[in-house]
C-alpha cells in the first residue's frame, strides 16, 4: 500500500510505502467502538454531586403537626419532594474509568489507521521545520497539502517548541507524538499527516506490541 509523500514545503514529491503490519488490517469496527468508548470515559471527571435529604441545610423542624389539620404528613421541609429539598438517587463523585488489555488497545489502533488508509487519509511528510512559531507559516504547508480546512491528526516523532506554538491556535489541527496517538485521535480526524520519522516510530512502537 502506498502513500503520497511531501517535501518539507508541503509539495507533492512521490510516494512512500505503508508497512502492512500497520496499515493494511483487518477493520474491527466492534473494537473500535469499545475502545473509543473506554478512552472517552477515562477522560470523565465524575466529579457531579448532588445532597441527600440529610445534606440538606436546615428542615430540622416538622413544618406542622401530623393530624387534625387535615393536611399530608410531612417531616421535614428538605424532603425530596419539596422545592429546595435533597435529590433523590441523584449523582455522587465515582470513577468510570474503563480499563482496557494492551493488545485490545494496540489492535484498535491498527485497525483505525487501516480504515483511514483505503480511504487515502494517510499522508506522508518528510518533515516538519519551521524556524519561527509562526501559525501562518505551518498554515501555508497545510494548504500546499490541500488538508488546510480539514480536521487533521499531525504526528511527529518529536515535539518542538515551534511546531507545538504555531499549531495550538488551529481547532481543526491536532498535534501529537506518533507513539502517543490513539485509536480515537485517528478516527477523529479527516486526515493523518505524518512526518517519515514519525512513521518510522509507529513502525517501531507497533513492532515491540505485537
Amino acid at each position: 500500500m502506498q502513500t503520497k509523500l511531501f517535501d518539507k514545503n508541503g509539495k507533492e514529491s512521490g510516494t512512500v510505502e505503508l508497512g502492512k503490519k500497520i496499515f493494511d488490517q483487518k477493520i474491527n469496527e466492534a473494537l473500535i467502538w469499545e475502545t473509543i468508548n473506554a478512552l472517552m470515559d477515562n477522560r470523565r471527571m465524575g466529579q457531579a454531586s448532588t445532597k441527600t435529604k440529610a445534606e440538606v441545610r436546615g428542615g430540622g423542624k416538622k413544618p406542622w403537626r401530623q393530624k387534625g389539620i387535615g393536611w399530608a404528613r410531612h417531616g421535614s421541609t428538605r424532603s425530596p419532594i419539596w422545592r429546595g429539598g435533597g435529590v433523590t438517587f441523584g449523582p455522587k463523585p465515582r470513577d468510570y474509568r474503563t480499563s482496557m488489555p494492551k493488545k485490545k488497545k494496540m489492535g484498535a489502533l491498527l485497525a483505525s489507521l487501516s480504515a483511514k488508509a483505503q480511504e487515502s487519509r494517510i499522508l506522508v511528510i518528510e518533515d516538519i521545520n519551521l524556524d519561527t512559531p509562526k501559525t501562518k507559516n505551518f498554515v501555508q504547508i497545510l494548504k500546499d497539502i490541500k488538508i488546510d480546512k480539514a480536521k487533521t491528526l499531525v504526528a511527529v516523532d518529536a515535539m518542538q517548541k515551534n511546531i507545538l506554538m504555531a499549531s495550538r491556535n488551529l481547532r481543526n489541527v491536532q498535534l501529537k507524538r506518533a507513539n502517543d496517538i490513539n485509536c480515537y485521535d485517528v478516527m477523529s480526524a479527516e486526515y493523518v499527516l505524518i512526518t517519515r520519522k514519525g512513521l518510522e516510530k509507529l513502525e517501531q512502537r507497533c513492532a515491540t506490541k505485537e
